[in-house]
């Protein structure tokens, strides 16, 4: 079984990955850090296309990378840390992944946009609340 923090490498995401490794330490878990990629995608000549792919799964895993030491720098033992890289819609991603793998709770960071911010954009942290099987905790 695993915990699965959520990571973009905004400072919000930073702290739920601290947050959560300390609670993987105190229950023997293993730590899953995922980053969503949400590349653009281009129709060209009738195939999907995604501009700069290369370079958004290379950004990609230097988020995961830096997640990676930021939860070692959060406990003083050892952690047993996998990163996953996945696609799509980030809410959507996360608890697909959580519903196919053996995880036992979500932690997302949270910016606290206003009311009315998030009724426009929506918020990726309330969507996984919403879509989760597995208990979910917001780090604010």
């Amino acid at each position: 079984m695993s915990y699965l923090v959520a990571t973009d490498g905004s400072t919000e995401s930073d702290e739920a990955v601290r947050y959560a490794a300390r609670q993987a330490v105190a229950f023997y878990e293993t730590l899953e850090i995922a980053h969503v990629l949400t590349p653009d995608s281009e129709l060209v000549d009738g195939t999907i296309v995604l501009p700069g792919e290369e370079a958004a799964v290379e950004a990609g895993q230097g988020v995961l990378e830096s997640a990676r030491s930021i939860a070692e720098e959060a406990v003083d033992e050892p952690i047993d840390v996998e990163t996953q890289l996945l696609t799509g819609r980030p809410a959507d991603a996360l608890t697909e992944y959580a519903n196919e793998e053996p995880v036992d709770a979500i932690y997302v960071g949270h910016r606290g946009l206003s009311e009315e911010r998030e009724q426009v954009v929506g918020s990726v942290a309330k969507s996984v609340v919403d879509k989760a099987d597995v208990p979910v905790t917001v780090i604010r």
